[in-house]
């Protein structure tokens, strides 16, 4: 069969990129720089070198695909990130609809069930919206949790202030690493079996911030570290001091309110599917490798 993958080399997009061609099938990678092709190529891959943002470069690179896997990459200098990431959607969705593809693996979030006030998620909402508008392509939307490798986002805090925390935390924390959604990802291409339109939750392990702080504490030699919720206030100022935008940095301070009030995991909690391998204490030897490199 016939893949093309968006996401470039990232950190779901190469392991599942390896996964379908290593199980024999022809996998075209989508990626914005020149400077990764020959990585790509290097894999056994082909490379398209395009702007997910050229609706005509899409809908060639997607045509006589079976299937593709869709993401939408960060952009840190939006404008209007959730406006961004819907548009990008919208790209998609009209790619799709000229190429002919007919199944889709979608990369969207915990939370797109939200039609606002969960920040980038609410984009991908979006994204998903726009993606069901076609009626005749089977599309499965998947919907991981809090990447345990934005936890590496604090390792300035830790050093800094010897604390770690966010303006969420004292709920328990729906988590997963990239690789398990890497996984699951392959898994439904490779069965493309999935039909109309469709959720699949993807987790790995749900701990408080306190439970964070005390893992990743100890494996960096500091049990006592303290997991601190800040404010909002807090934690927009915090972001743009560890120089985001004020536009992704509010974006992110919504997600993170979203998360504390439980909003932004009330669908999965009534929409659960087995844990993957992954856990909290599995990812903190790379925490700490991270930390004292």
């Amino acid at each position: 069969m016939k893949f093309v993958i968006t996401g470039s080399l990232g950190n779901i997009s190469k392991p599942l990129s390896l996964a379908l061609i290593n199980a024999g099938h022809q996998v075209t990678i989508v990626t914005s720089k020149s400077a990764n092709a020959a990585a790509i190529e290097a894999l056994g891959a082909t490379a398209a070198v395009g702007s997910v943002e050229d609706v005509d470069f899409l809908t060639a690179t997607f045509s006589g695909a079976d299937a593709v896997y869709t993401m939408i990459p960060p952009k840190w200098d939006a404008a209007d990130w959730k406006a961004y990431i819907g548009g990008i959607g919208a790209n998609y969705t009209a790619a799709i609809a000229a190429s002919g593809v007919k199944k889709v693996v979608n990369l969207s979030s915990i939370g797109a069930h939200l039609p606002e006030g969960c920040g980038p998620v609410t984009g991908l909402y979006r994204a998903e919206q726009s993606l069901n508008t076609l009626t005749d392509v089977a599309i499965r939307h998947l919907r991981p949790a809090y990447f345990f490798t934005n936890l590496f986002a604090n390792i300035g805090l830790i050093k800094h202030l010897n604390v770690i925390g966010s303006n969420f935390g004292e709920q328990p924390i729906a988590l997963v690493h990239p690789t398990d959604i890497a996984a699951v990802a392959a898994e439904e291409l490779l069965s493309l079996s999935f039909t109309g339109h469709s959720v699949n939750y993807i987790v790995g392990d749900e701990r408080t911030g306190n439970e964070i702080a005390s893992v990743l504490g100890t494996a960096i030699g500091q049990p006592d570290l303290p997991w601190v919720v800040f404010s909002d206030e807090q934690s927009l100022q915090g972001a743009i001091g560890a120089g985001l935008s004020h536009e992704v940095a509010s974006n992110y301070t919504e997600m993170g309110t979203a998360m504390r009030s439980g909003a932004m995991s009330e669908d999965f909690l009534q929409n659960r599917n087995a844990l993957t391998s992954t856990k909290l204490e599995d990812f903190a030897p790379a925490f700490a490798a991270a930390f004292h490199a």
